[in-house]
């Protein structure tokens, strides 16, 4: 996968690398979905891309709050546009949840404006329009029309002017935490790799390495030869913790890591 993406670098080609919200399509909890996010921009940016397009997938896992989906977008796109500079530009495109739309057309065309509506505080560059009727069949064209027109209205209200939802203090909260807990699942990235690589967030061993001992995990990797499938993930006041399995109550990725330590992770 790496290798595919120095090839589209080299041919000047813009990349969009989906790995964070494929773990989160997984029920994984937000801190992992924000390091994710940064681990593929990083990954980009180290092979060479030059534009990159940073996909934020709402409504994911679909129960999932507006307020909270908005603290981790954010935080992952603080993170993302950290690594930005005179050689890496980030272009962020927004869309609903794969996975989220109800299977009611009305319901789900009321879904779709307003995950459009919620996904402008990010101020996008692009926004790609998940058809009303996912969740029952594969669109077809004349649904597709419409769910464009769906969002367009959407959009052009938006466009009159939004308050700043980011600047809400329970989402700026949220998305402090959520940096500083995806700080912690990299630096363990890092020690997985200290000694035996000049940079493990590239290092595909060492990535790989992190998902086998549970660093980077997700409760739909139950039975799984390659992942662990330890966590246990609960959605609380909307957003996505991993939780103790015993008690249910969200703990630190710092508590997390010294559970897999216990449980005879190399780490």
């Amino acid at each position: 996968n790496l290798d595919v993406i120095g090839w589209y670098a080299g041919q000047g080609i813009p990349v969009e690398v989906n790995e964070s919200h494929q773990w989160s399509l997984r029920d994984a909890h937000d801190a992992l979905a924000v390091a994710t996010a940064f681990l593929a921009a990083y990954n980009a940016k180290k092979r060479g891309v030059r534009h990159y397009v940073a996909q934020f997938m709402f409504n994911t896992p679909r129960e999932t709050s507006p307020m909270m989906d908005l603290a981790k977008m954010a935080a992952k796109r603080t993170m993302i546009e950290g690594l930005e500079d005179s050689g890496f530009a980030v272009f962020r495109q927004v869309r609903a949840g794969l996975a989220s739309m109800p299977r009611d057309f009305d319901m789900a065309k009321g879904h779709l404006a307003s995950s459009a509506t919620v996904s402008q505080a990010l101020d996008p560059h692009i926004l790609h329009v998940v058809g009303y009727s996912e969740a029952d069949h594969a669109i077809t064209a004349e649904e597709l029309i419409e769910s464009c027109r769906i969002a367009r209205g959407a959009v052009n209200n938006c466009l009159r002017g939004l308050p700043d939802m980011t600047a809400d203090p329970a989402v700026r909260k949220r998305k402090d935490e959520l940096m500083s807990e995806a700080g912690v699942l990299l630096e363990a990235i890092r020690q997985l790799g200290a000694g035996g690589s000049d940079d493990p967030w590239t290092d595909p061993g060492v990535l790989a390495a992190a998902v086998a001992e549970g660093v980077l995990d997700a409760p739909h990797f139950q039975g799984s030869s390659v992942a662990r499938g330890a966590v246990v993930t609960r959605i609380i006041d909307g957003a996505c913790h991993a939780v103790d399995p015993e008690t249910g109550k969200p703990m630190t990725e710092s508590e997390r890591l010294k559970r897999l330590r216990m449980m005879g992770a190399a780490l």
